[in-house]
């Protein structure tokens, strides 16, 4: 520990108060990875005996508008965390939160399940910017890369144990004791709040709510914000799927039995198509590798044009989508998520830099509300676009419902309406019964089945090719903004 020139203790050259927020952070992630990660199959999972059985199209819904809640309201209450207050912001986040994951460890009707989630996705909305905000006044023009790389280092190290104790805890006392864990490891961050002093913003304390409102809307209309928050929301559509999607997509389709055989019980689980890695424990890669990349990458390319990294970053992702999308080896889907971390390590920690550095004085906590308005309109779009795609494309069962009633005497003279609701009535077979009932019918096992329905109806080309071409699309627009960026720095030298 030493001691700046203002007086202030430090730790490898940030302040005390940068290292406390830090593990505030690491705290609210433990507890939203916890839940964050297993809660796709927990709301859609045909198979799961403790799930609530919703449809894709629902989890698409409830999806969407906890982006909405989560990542577009911070543009609002960036602006108040400034105004009112940095540490308030947090505690009142706190508390929202707890309430959102035990409404969600309770509620198991669609209604009461998508209000839990919408107060937890509020509770994350003013923790962000009140937390962000704080983090940038700890950060200089020479340090930032640095500290936000670490920032985003510690972020995934409470990912990475969400993950893991997610599995046990479903494996163990059940689905309800994941959602209450997350409310206990959120209320830790009542007693860190009291371990540093509040940070001054440099915004005016004597503004009232509609001024603050007034003055959150004047800025979001300048030109260059605009433009790349729009091209931003393009490329979270894509990058958030691996979260969001893949968790249904691997748990349906990926065979990761040889990698279960290499790893610790309590990391897989049995079920109809042998021993099989827990999803998230997966995804849990991804996690991984920003634990252990984070900060030398940040290092490396502290130097790189905050958008130039980020357009390596767009592409990179990108191919890890695609690979990870396009199979059922275990082991190809982890090599997708390589590439896919590598991309997010230049992407993630660079477009908080972007925006905290063009922020204008007093106005850092506002700044960073935006940098979430592009994950919650591309993950709005994405979740109902997902919802579709996966419910009419993607889901094993339901495609099991389409082989039954195209392939099987059981559709004999029934018309189809294409809608995946209507299968369940033609057929009198439920979507938690259809792949047993597939099975029996056509005398097969799990792997086989699953096979059969992969190759007669390609889940993998209908569902990610979309998504590809979306993220296609980001990149190019990104290349245009990153060129119209530096001319107009040159203009303004």
């Amino acid at each position: 520990m030493q001691t700046n020139n203002n007086g202030e203790r430090t730790l490898f050259g940030f302040r005390y108060g940068y290292w406390m927020l830090c593990n505030i952070e690491m705290f609210e992630r433990l507890a939203y990875f916890l839940v964050r990660s297993v809660v796709a199959v927990y709301i859609m999972q045909a198979d799961d005996p403790g799930g609530l059985h919703f449809t894709a199209a629902q989890k698409g819904t409830i999806f969407a508008w906890w982006f909405v809640f989560q990542s577009v309201l911070p543009m609002f209450t960036g602006g108040y965390a400034d105004r009112y207050g940095y540490k308030k912001t947090i505690a009142f986040s706190v508390t929202m939160n707890i309430l959102g994951y035990l409404m969600m460890a309770y509620m198991r009707t669609y209604v009461g399940f998508f209000a839990g989630v919408l107060v937890l996705a509020t509770g994350t909305a003013f923790f962000k910017p009140g937390l962000q905000g704080s983090l940038a006044q700890n950060l200089t023009k020479s340090n930032s890369s640095v500290g936000w790389g670490i920032f985003y280092w510690i972020v995934n190290v409470g990912s990475v144990i969400g993950h893991a104790l997610a599995g046990i805890l479903q494996k163990g006392p059940g689905w309800k004791y994941i959602f209450i864990s997350s409310a206990c490891f959120t209320a830790i961050n009542y007693l860190m709040l009291f371990t540093f002093k509040d940070f001054q913003s440099g915004a005016s304390k004597t503004e009232t709510p509609l001024q603050v409102l007034a003055r959150t809307m004047k800025n979001i209309i300048e030109p260059r914000l605009v433009a790349w928050l729009l091209i931003m929301s393009c490329f979270w559509l894509m990058m958030y799927q691996l979260w969001d999607l893949h968790p249904n997509f691997l748990t349906d389709w990926n065979d990761s039995s040889a990698i279960a055989a290499m790893l610790p019980d309590f990391l897989s689980r049995m079920t109809d198509r042998g021993m099989q890695v827990f999803q998230q424990n997966m995804l849990a890669l991804n996690s991984l590798l920003i634990v252990a990349l984070m900060i030398p990458v940040s290092w490396a390319v502290r130097r790189m044009r905050t958008l130039e990294a980020m357009i390596i970053g767009m592409l990179v992702a990108m191919c890890g989508i695609i690979v990870a999308g396009f199979t059922q080896s275990g082991w190809i889907f982890l090599l997708g998520v390589v590439f896919f971390s590598l991309g997010e390590m230049l992407t993630g920690p660079k477009k908080n830099e972007y925006l905290g550095l063009i922020a204008p004085p007093g106005k850092k906590g506002l700044y960073l509300g935006y940098v979430n308005i592009p994950v919650g309109l591309g993950g709005f779009a994405g979740s109902k676009l997902a919802g579709y795609l996966y419910g009419h494309f993607g889901e094993k069962a339901v495609l099991a419902q389409k082989y039954l009633l195209e392939h099987t005497p059981l559709g004999q003279g029934k018309v189809w309406d294409g809608h995946p609701r209507s299968l369940e009535t033609l057929l009198g077979v439920p979507r938690t019964e259809a792949m047993q009932r597939l099975q029996e019918t056509l005398n097969l096992d799990a792997p086989a089945a699953t096979n059969l329905l992969w190759n007669t109806y390609s889940p993998h080309l209908y569902v990610w090719i979309p998504f590809a071409a979306i993220g296609v699309v980001a990149v190019i627009a990104l290349i245009i903004f990153s060129q119209m960026a530096k001319k107009w720095s040159d203009m303004n030298a």
